[in-house]
């Protein structure tokens, strides 16, 4: 009976709880994926290509999901350490901000800092925050095959208050300057995409193509979305982009004329066909500076005086200052393959739009005791500065300074156009965090508010360097220590495109239609510090070594040596040499004379002395031939 009750209930139970999992599955909105990939000519005759993917998994209940289409490694960390938000960028090279942009979305959002750049948001008790960071460093090191873990100790990482830009006391915020980028990055980036490079968009990522730019940087941003309901927990949203700068190969025959391109040339591949999972694939085509366009006329704007695209675009959206191309890719296939191709006609000059001020860091002083940082900011040609009496440019700095860079807080100066300030007219909020000794780094956030006709500014902070223990130093100690560098925003400026159409549905132009903070990142110092003859240690071991193994090698061979065995197994062997016919001769003359047979040790006494005198005589000789030879010499010898 038992069984019988058994046979029937299970398959009950499996039954409601599938058609249970069907009527909350049908509430809940399905996850999405979405790729795009941004081209756009740049002024000095480059090519900028900005390859954007974005992943949302929508709010689940508490006990969680199973995810189809959203990666779930990010998922554990996410979960596992509560991080509310978080960016990672590998960067390699700078970016330009006077050639390539610098008020922009594009260039605000994806201009990172050489090396790895951490940041991120926990949300957990302020004394758990530490721990969260160290073990999201261990993480996210395994997970993309990097150093991120150096940034666990707290002489890597600092807690910026508002300078960063984010408000938040659960934050913090690492650098890695001397992180090299390569491939070994990029393979475990590709493989959080649904169709990874095999499919889509991402099928151009060619390897020697990317890493054979002037700039390239990969950056994953992960966002918390709260839902706003009762026993959901909070969505999560995913965007990975990859912004590559690069040099078309084709030459043109006129020096001033641009180049073509195509997206075979560049990346030495073509789109056959879209991602099967994503819910948009689009290319779009972003062209600044075009003067002489009707925007009455977008339809005819593909071909021009000015240039010419081989396809033409599905849509033409119009900015105050650019137009965009949109391409959808989804009927290319294998057959009829999508390589958009570009062909200049005429030359064509234009500008990027720059950011109020240009920021630049250096190095003051000489030798390995002393020195200042300096950092420049110089006023641009750029619309966006109103230069009206009274108004102010604001600027936020930030930097973080290494525990052996000892920095010297009271002797920041500024000076505006040449003139040294007061801190009261120009400093407006500081926010300073000393270092400890091989404990903590320190930090350094300043809010600036200069005026708008301001032509230039420097900031200048004195520092002594530091010692630090052999243990301590790098492999290559000799090539110097590297500073992060700092980050200069702009909080009354934000940049964003404004296009007259609606088009909330395509996340890329979304993105950029919402305004963000405009910055932008300075160079990484180069510190030469006080470096120790690593050489020493190897030779005082070898000296050691050599005058141990003399030591013990005299020692143990002296105490192994039996000298009576020696001696009588050489005289017997002297013996057996001489024959028995002189023993023989020597004992007849014993007897005749009536004296006792001397032995073999008295025989041979008389041999040692004879044989000491032959020494002695043979010296003798050699030094009487070397006397005269040197006699000879100096006589014979033409003075």
């Amino acid at each position: 009976m038992a069984r019988l009750v058994l046979t029937w209930w299970i398959p009950l139970l499996i039954l409601q709880s599938f058609l249970l999992a069907i009527a909350f599955g049908s509430n809940e909105v399905e996850e999405e994926f979405n790729e795009a990939l941004l081209l756009k000519p740049l002024p000095d005759r480059k090519v900028l290509a900005h390859f954007h993917f974005e992943n949302r998994a929508p709010p689940s209940n508490s006990h969680g999901r199973h995810h189809h289409l959203f990666p779930k490694a990010i998922s554990q960390l996410v979960k596992k350490f509560r991080v509310k938000e978080m960016e990672l960028s590998f960067t390699q090279g700078r970016w330009n901000h006077e050639h390539w942009g610098g008020f922009d979305p594009l260039s605000s959002m994806n201009a990172k800092p050489v090396g790895v750049e951490l940041w991120a948001v926990f949300d957990v008790p302020h004394s758990e925050v530490d721990t969260s960071w160290k073990n999201l460093t261990h993480a996210l090191s395994g997970l993309f095959c990097a150093s991120i873990n150096f940034l666990e100790s707290s002489t890597s990482y600092a807690s910026p208050t508002w300078g960063f830009g984010r408000s938040s006391d659960k934050l913090r915020y690492g650098s890695l300057p001397r992180e090299a980028v390569c491939t070994e990055n990029l393979t475990p980036w590709l493989k959080l995409l649904p169709c990874r490079d095999k499919d889509g968009i991402s099928a151009l990522m060619d390897r020697p193509s990317v890493y054979r730019g002037f700039y390239h940087s990969q950056r994953l941003h992960l966002s918390m979305v709260d839902s706003g309901e009762e026993g959901l927990g909070s969505g999560m949203v995913l965007e990975q982009s990859l912004t590559v700068v690069l040099q078309p190969d084709t030459v043109s025959v006129e020096k001033h004329l641009q180049p073509s391109w195509s997206l075979s040339s560049l990346f030495g591949r073509k789109v056959v066909g879209k991602c099967v999972l994503a819910k948009s694939s689009n290319v779009y085509l972003q062209m600044e500076g075009l003067k002489n366009a009707d925007p009455e006329k977008t339809h005819t704007l593909w071909k021009s005086a000015e240039f010419e695209l081989s396809i033409e675009p599905d849509r033409t959206l119009r900015e105050l200052s650019s137009f965009l191309y949109i391409f959808n890719i989804d009927k290319s296939s294998d057959s009829e393959p999508f390589d958009l191709g570009f062909t200049w006609k005429l030359p064509s000059k234009w500008l990027c739009k720059q950011a109020p001020l240009h920021a630049s860091r250096f190095l003051m002083g000489s030798g390995n005791e002393r020195g200042a940082i300096a950092i420049l900011l110089k006023a641009t040609e750029s619309p966006e500065r109103d230069i009206t009496n009274g108004c102010t440019i604001k600027a936020n700095v930030f930097q973080i300074f290494p525990w052996y860079v000892k920095v010297y807080y009271h002797t920041l100066q500024i000076f505006v156009d040449q003139q040294q300030n007061t801190s009261s007219e120009v400093f407006k909020k500081i926010n300073v965090s000393p270092s400890t000794d091989k404990m903590s780094s320190g930090m350094m956030e300043m809010m600036l508010e200069l005026p708008c006709e301001v032509k230039s500014a420097a900031i200048s902070i004195e520092y002594d360097k530091g010692f630090l223990h052999i243990d301590e130093y790098p492999p290559d100690a000799n090539q110097g220590f590297d500073i992060p560098s700092a980050l200069i925003s702009f909080p009354d400026h934000h940049a964003s495109l404004d296009f007259k159409e609606e088009l909330s549905t395509l996340p890329l132009l979304s993105k950029f239609k919402d305004k963000s903070l405009v910055r932008s990142y300075t160079e990484v110092l180069l510190v030469p510090l006080t470096t120790p003859d690593f050489s020493m240690p190897y030779n005082v071991i070898t000296i050691t070594c050599t005058v141990f193994a003399l030591y013990f090698g005299s020692l143990l061979n002296t105490l192994r040596r039996r000298i009576g065995e020696e001696e009588r197994f050489l005289k017997s062997k002297a013996g057996k040499k001489t024959g028995g016919l002189k023993q023989l001769l020597s004992r007849i003359t014993a007897k005749i004379r009536g004296r006792p047979v001397e032995s073999s040790s008295s025989s041979e006494s008389p041999e040692a002395a004879q044989s000491s005198v032959l020494s002695r005589k043979l010296l003798f000789r050699i030094m009487l031939v070397a006397v005269a030879a040197a006699a000879w010499q100096y006589f014979s010898t033409d003075k």
